[in-house]
């Protein structure tokens, strides 16, 4: 089909700015007309064509202000950058739907994920002496519970011990909670933002 890797996740600077683009631009038309843009995925080039799962953050003024996404691939890229950004900018239940004048000082953040895989581990030390501080995400998951970090979440929660006792927590479980029944898997992200590209377009 193309000389890709399915499971890389290099995209290049044009690439990113069209995902970036898109993802505005489903914004503001969920501002016009309460619904994520309608595009023609024969304009997209195959790589954007590809299924793979993504995340798409907002942030205001430093401050989080929406973030929804797909942990396992279900469409076209183009497709889910589109239908996430414009669920993050108005779907997301911590927050209220988001505003024309936030779109001013509006940054936009996609996470692109690599295919999530199960990990092995003897016991919850043996867990936190693989993990990789700044580069993987966790999928946490144990009966009817289940939660994910992004690898973004590591700025915050610097240390592999509080990174998966929040998880825990984010799942609905006791931070202190620990079951070897308990799945754990693990993905890569590619992360880019438009804080880094110039916002002059209008919206």
């Amino acid at each position: 089909m193309h000389s890709h890797n399915p499971h890389s996740l290099e995209f290049t600077a044009a690439e990113k700015e069209l995902l970036l683009q898109l993802a505005k631009e489903s914004i503001v038309h969920g501002l016009i007309v309460e619904q994520p843009l309608h595009i023609d995925l024969n304009n997209y080039p195959s790589r954007l064509l590809e299924q793979l799962a993504c995340f798409v953050t907002l942030n205001l003024n430093g401050n989080l202000r929406g973030c929804i996404g797909h942990l396992e691939a279900v469409q076209p890229l183009v497709k889910d950058v589109v239908e996430n950004a414009f669920s993050a900018a108005f779907h997301d239940p911590r927050f209220p739907q988001l505003t024309e004048p936030e779109m001013i000082g509006l940054e936009i953040d996609i996470s692109i994920l690599s295919p999530p895989h199960p990990m092995e581990f003897a016991s919850e030390q043996d867990l936190l002496s693989q993990l990789r501080p700044g580069i993987d995400g966790l999928i946490l998951k144990h009966g009817r519970h289940q939660g994910t970090f992004l690898p973004s979440v590591w700025s915050s929660l610097p240390d592999a011990e509080s990174f998966l006792n929040q998880l825990k927590r984010k799942a609905g479980l006791e931070s202190d909670f620990w079951s070897n029944d308990t799945l754990i898997l693990r993905y890569t992200t590619e992360s880019f933002s438009d804080s880094t590209t110039n916002q002059k377009t209008t919206a």
